[in-house]
C-alpha cells in the first residue's frame, strides 16, 4: 500500500508520466472534457473535494512551469482568482485567456481531473516544468 502522496491511482500515474510541457486540466465539475482527453473523476458531490484542495495536492506533486485560468474567473470567482494570485507568489506565471480558448486548449492535455467545485471558472490548466 502507498503510504504518502496521491493515494488515487490514475492520478499518481499520470502525474509520474508529466515530461516537459505536457498539461493537465484541474476542472470544476461543469467543465466540459474534450472527447479523447483522459478523464479522472473525482467527483463525489457538489463541493466535494474541492479546486482548492485539488490544487494543493497536485501542486505539491508537479513540477509547475506556467498555468493558464479563464479571465473570466476575475469577475465571478474570487477565490479561485486567489489561487491565481497565490500561484504567481510561487512563481508560477499564470496567463489569462478567454473561457472558450481555454476549453480549446484543454483539448490539448494529458488528463482533466474533474473536481466536484461547483463554482463558476474553478479551472486550471498547468504546464509541467522540470525539476533540474
Amino acid at each position: 500500500m502507498k503510504k504518502t502522496g496521491t493515494l488515487n491511482a490514475q492520478l499518481a500515474r499520470v502525474l509520474a508520466e508529466l515530461g516537459h510541457g505536457d498539461s493537465i486540466v484541474i476542472a470544476d465539475c461543469g467543465l466540459p472534457i474534450p472527447p479523447g482527453v483522459e478523464r479522472i473523476d473525482l467527483a463525489l458531490t457538489p463541493g466535494i473535494p474541492s479546486f482548492v484542495d485539488t490544487l494543493q495536492v497536485v501542486l505539491s506533486e508537479m513540477q509547475v512551469e506556467h498555468a493558464v485560468m479563464a479571465e473570466e474567473v476575475r469577475r465571478f470567482n474570487p477565490r479561485a482568482t486567489q489561487c491565481a494570485v497565490e500561484l504567481q507568489e510561487a512563481g508560477i506565471g499564470v496567463r489569462l485567456i478567454s473561457h472558450t480558448d481555454f476549453k480549446a486548449l484543454s483539448k490539448g492535455a494529458r488528463a482533466v481531473i474533474r473536481t466536484g467545485e461547483a463554482t463558476p471558472y474553478a479551472n486550471v490548466i498547468l504546464f509541467s516544468g522540470v525539476v533540474f
